[in-house]
């Protein structure tokens, strides 16, 4: 299963004024001594890296780009050293960025950097300062991508007020077609381009035929929607669950974005105005973003008697910055678990309120792969003070690492620069939090193993992660339902012969992510 948003390619953003530039880098620590300094026209020499600050935002030279590219990648990135330092000459600027990374395995034969990517500046500003992207509004649920295996595209769920809502297109439906083609039985180039191209509009206006079929549905119906600027409501559907043993309280969070600040403050709010005894935390679609995000809703979530003088996460750069931060160049500390306000949309919130607390004891999260980084780093920080965590679902993405977003020549960049532990320090779980009804690893997290449901809204009580949560505070144990799956992979398997579906925009930057400003280290 893959999750693709055709309204917001990365729900995972800050805002766009703390967003770093170049400019304001450090420098390699492997030496300025090439034939770079000093140089109106740098030129590559293998195993010497000049002080990236001195390239920065040279545009005219796609070589001096890529030289710029090379030492920053050499001074921050974790795995510098398993870096192949090539001639940038054969490679265009994107080509030669996505070779500065790693190849190396994990220890479980995984790639170790799956999260390698970058974006026009302008479009990460536009998606960082507002969550605004263009789309329809939906985020799609794509089984199967390749041809012949039986593909299908299902809206997961959709933001308000777009095209899609307003269209009547909710979670559950199929999309059958997109102008024509048919997205089970497409097998071929300019059919795949077809779909892609309507399923992931890149500008706004962009008229497109769709027949879907709706949840519960027996025919088919036609629909034409007009892309536009979308903006992401990244707190959704927070709510009091009334039950024979006290009241629960669900919420939905979608995005670690900066307008999220509000968002959770508000519903935060309302369940601990509302005493809820327990809460479920719907991230199955949380992709990660700002860390301190997380920090504050696990702060709000644990309240101040369990994080005082406690560490949300503290995080280790490469072994050339084992006391200093390289992007900021502070002193390392650890991110403590922050109770005010921020203010990174001070439109909506200002900075300096004390944050609303529940003071729980354990929380349950519900989960899929697409749940990742940010996200996990609030499972772990919570596990880390002896908050109970309870999973629902599918094991998550396995991201404990994040980066800076930084521009150069209108094209910002993201690079693995750091990893992050707890307060107990455990921080190992690059495959991921399981679900087990009985843990044995650290990554192993005490719930139950369960397919999403997407044949019920999100919050309804007989949506099967919901319903899994409820019964589990009841009874202490997983449904029934959960006893089959737990035996079984819960993961697809990856396909890739063939044609596949994919976002031909910037497919790398699905990707999930957590970022660090310097502004949320200062907390």
């Amino acid at each position: 299963m893959q999750l693709l948003s055709s309204n917001t390619l990365a729900p995972f953003i800050i805002s766009a004024s703390l967003l770093l530039t170049a400019c304001g880098g450090g420098g390699s620590s492997s030496g300025d001594n090439n034939s770079n300094t000093g140089s109106t026209s740098p030129q590559w020499v293998a195993g010497q890296f000049a002080n990236y600050s001195t390239l920065a935002n040279q545009c005219s030279v796609p070589l001096t780009q890529k030289l710029w590219l090379r030492s920053w990648s050499d001074d921050t990135y974790l795995w510098y050293d398993e870096i192949i330092d090539r001639d940038p000459a054969p490679y265009s600027v994107a080509e030669y960025f996505e070779l500065l990374k790693t190849d190396e395995l994990s220890d479980t034969g995984n790639l170790k950097d799956n999260f390698h990517f970058s974006m026009p500046t302008a479009e990460w500003e536009l998606l960082n300062g507002s969550g605004a992207s263009v789309g329809y509004g939906m985020t799609l649920n794509l089984r199967n991508a390749s041809a012949g295996v039986s593909r299908q595209v299902t809206v997961a769920f959709n933001e308000p007020n777009t095209p899609a809502s307003n269209a009547g297109i909710s979670r559950g439906a199929i999309i059958v077609s997109v102008d024509g083609v048919s997205v089970a039985n497409a097998n071929d180039s300019d059919s795949i381009d077809t779909l892609n191209a309507g399923l992931f509009p890149d500008a706004t206006g962009k008229q497109t035929v769709f027949t879907v079929r709706d949840l519960n549905a027996q025919t088919d119906r036609t629909v034409t929607l007009s892309a536009g600027t979308i903006v992401s409501t990244p707190v959704q559907n927070t709510k009091t669950i009334q039950t024979t043993n006290g009241k629960v309280g669900y919420l939905q969070f979608n995005s670690h974005i900066a307008t999220a600040e509000k968002g959770l403050y508000d519903a935060m709010t309302l369940l601990s105005n509302a005493q809820v005894d327990d809460l479920v935390l719907d991230i199955r679609y949380n992709g990660g973003g700002l860390l301190a995000l997380a920090s504050q809703l696990g702060y709000m979530i644990a309240g101040d008697n369990a994080t005082t003088n406690r560490m949300f996460e503290q995080t280790s750069f490469n072994n050339k910055y084992p006391n200093i931060n390289p992007v900021t160049r502070e002193a390392l500390s650890p991110m403590p678990f922050i109770s005010e306000s921020i203010g990174f949309n001070t439109s909506l919130l200002r900075s300096g309120l004390s944050l609303p607390t529940l003071n729980l004891k354990r929380v349950f999260v519900l989960t899929t792969p697409g749940t990742c980084s940010a996200s996990e780093a609030l499972m772990n920080a919570l596990r880390g003070i002896n908050i109970e965590v309870i999973q629902l679902g599918d094991t998550t993405c396995g991201k404990p690492y994040g980066f800076y977003p930084t521009s150069n020549c209108a094209t910002t960049y993201f690079t693995i620069q750091f990893k992050g532990v707890n307060d107990k320090g455990f921080g190992e779980y690059s495959d991921g939090f399981i679900p087990s009804a009985n843990p044995t690893l650290d990554s192993e997290v005490p719930g139950c193993v369960l397919e999403d449901d997407l044949g019920h809204a999100l919050g309804d009580t007989n949506e099967r992660l919901l319903s899994a949560a409820l019964f589990y505070r009841n009874n202490n144990r997983c449904p029934a339902t959960a006893s089959a799956l737990a035996r079984a992979p819960a993961r697809e398997p990856f396909v890739d012969p063939g044609f596949m579906l994919q976002d031909t925009r910037n497919q790398n930057v699905l990707k999930n992510n957590r970022i660090l400003t310097p502004l949320a280290l200062e907390q």
